[in-house]
């Protein structure tokens, strides 16, 4: 008589797969801990307090002072009504600049509020380039270094002869 061997059937050992979970939880803190997340679009301004009062502020400005910036929904940057590109109104800011009295002068900037962001931060960029041409160029002309040299009392000093005034507002008839 043949017996038949019955095959025993084997067993395939399980992994232990507790520990998977708390290795992959502590990588993941390790990694949104240790990670850095560069902004680099951003405009780096100081705003004015806020008023006591409700009243706006108002100053007498000369008209010659006064350089119009304007930009559309349409993303077109123009200058006292010309068409320009953020570096042409670079350098136009530097000619106004050159004419204007500097601790009188006014940038007077109407955006729509459909002008695409990428529209006003190059625009705001032409600003601030032109501001820092003309402070350094300053800096160089008054203490004989670049403005990125000079002492903290040297920057205050230059920055109060030529600081930024911007007004910015809404074209007519928007809201």
């Amino acid at each position: 008589m043949i017996r038949f061997r019955r095959r025993k059937r084997r067993r395939v050992p399980s992994l232990n797969t507790t520990a998977t979970a708390d290795i992959s939880f502590m990588l993941l803190v390790f990694f949104l801990v240790t990670t850095s997340i560069d902004s680099d679009k951003g405009l780096n301004r100081t705003l004015p307090p806020i008023p006591q009062e409700e009243a706006q502020q108002t100053m007498d400005v000369s008209e010659k002072n006064v350089l119009r910036i304007s930009i559309d929904d349409k993303d077109s940057l123009r200058c006292e009504n010309e068409h320009v590109t953020p570096a042409e109104l670079q350098e136009r800011i530097l000619a106004f600049m050159a004419t204007a009295e500097p601790d009188k002068h006014v940038l007077s900037i109407q955006a729509n509020r459909k002008t695409s962001y990428e529209a006003y931060f190059a625009m705001q960029n032409a600003i601030v380039a032109a501001y820092h041409q003309l402070r350094n160029d300053y800096a160089k002309e008054r203490f004989g270094i670049p403005l990125e040299q000079c002492t903290p009392e040297q920057r205050d000093s230059v920055t109060a002869h030529y600081p930024q005034r911007i007004s910015e507002g809404e074209p007519d008839g928007e809201k």
